[in-house]
């Protein structure tokens, strides 16, 4: 995975709430056995109609919303199944910062493990970017390091995160990675206490 440290993107909107993972990703896409190539069946009930046509009634198609990377969403986001399709799908497509008021557990900690930063803001918070994004060309900076997001117009939040998922995205780990950490204690151990 990338590092994460700080982050500017161009912010979409998504003023729903309880949006489940079978709406990230509907099941029938599931079958791939590569993590590569869910971005294009992101949101696709949404964004496409019963002709694989794309809708213009939904707002992830509109041109000022090209080339996003930071998704703000409402309440329970990533509620459902706790398929890991979702972030998946989710940063194949570029995104790499959600922010809601409240995620599901499985979903936020699937999001940590797979590269996308989940920030928890207070529902007025999430609101004004909401407001201010849906006016398009909305930008927003997150700095893991210091826990902040901010745009260029005076807004400015704090945000947790978990030290161990913290260091996970800013070192751009995944699990594996993080056990790779302590491969020359592993190796000792090993020397020490097994034998051939």
């Amino acid at each position: 995975m990338e590092p994460l440290k700080m982050h500017r993107g161009l912010v979409y909107p998504l003023n729903r709430s309880n949006v489940d993972t079978d709406q990230i990703i509907p099941k029938q896409f599931l079958k791939r056995i590569s993590r590569q190539g869910f971005g294009q069946y992101l949101f696709y009930n949404w964004r496409f109609d019963e002709k694989d046509r794309p809708r213009e009634d939904f707002s992830l198609n509109d041109p000022k919303y090209k080339g996003t990377s930071i998704l703000v969403g409402g309440e329970n986001f990533g509620c459902g199944s706790s398929r890991e399709h979702a972030p998946w799908a989710l940063e194949d497509y570029g995104f790499r910062i959600i922010i809601a008021p409240s995620f599901a557990d499985i979903f936020y900690n699937n999001c940590t493990k797979n590269g996308i930063l989940p920030v928890v803001l207070t529902e007025d918070e999430v609101q004004k970017l909401m407001d201010n994004a849906e006016k398009g060309d909305y930008h927003l900076t997150v700095d893991l390091e210091n826990k902040v997001v901010t745009d260029n117009h005076g807004f400015k939040a704090t945000f947790d995160l978990a030290e161990y998922s913290r260091q996970m995205l800013l070192n751009g780990w995944d699990e594996i990675s993080v056990t790779l950490t302590y491969e020359d204690k592993i190796t000792a151990f090993e020397k020490e206490h097994i034998v051939y």
